[in-house]
């Protein structure tokens, strides 16, 4: 065979297997574009929840305080996502560019919470911890809206990615 009538062959085939891959990315709820899962921002969402109930109910604060960071893979790891082996895989093998900015999104609302629950465990009264859970949900809303954008491949790096392949 002439590398010319190989070539063709190969190149289906790699089609199929890119179109499989994006078929399985898509029925586990991850987009096959981005190689990134929604379900991650239910972590932080966890937080946000809980940081907008304490303006009624101040006992949260120590449900919020019991909250953990964790990793993409620390969060698929403890979860009961079906394809959580999948979404990890995914992740790691996500375009740099994308997977960099997605990071830096996470870091920025980790390093926030983290923050605000270091503040809130100095805090004795009740309306310095209802002033830091707003401020921190104003904070931190936004930036999860960001990331969910970024999964969903309205980042940036996602456009360049997208225009140059």
């Amino acid at each position: 065979m002439t590398p010319s009538t190989t070539q063709p062959i190969q190149s289906a085939s790699v089609t199929a297997d890119s179109s499989a891959r994006a078929a399985e990315l898509r029925a586990a709820n991850i987009n096959p574009r981005t190689g990134l899962a929604t379900d991650y921002l239910n972590h932080f969402n966890e937080a946000v929840m809980l940081l907008e109930m304490i303006p009624d109910m101040p006992e949260c604060a120590e449900d919020f305080l019991v909250w953990e960071p964790l990793s993409y893979a620390e969060h698929f790891t403890a979860s009961n996502f079906k394809a959580r082996d999948l979404a990890i895989d995914a992740y790691n093998t996500a375009d740099v560019r994308i997977r960099a900015e997605f990071d830096n999104v996470t870091s920025a609302i980790t390093s926030i919470l983290a923050a605000v629950s270091a503040a809130m465990r100095e805090a004795t009264k009740d309306d310095t911890r209802t002033r830091l859970a707003e401020q921190a949900t104003g904070w931190v809303k936004p930036l999860v809206m960001q990331a969910g954008g970024i999964i969903n491949g309205h980042g940036a790096a996602d456009v360049d990615y997208i225009m140059t392949h």
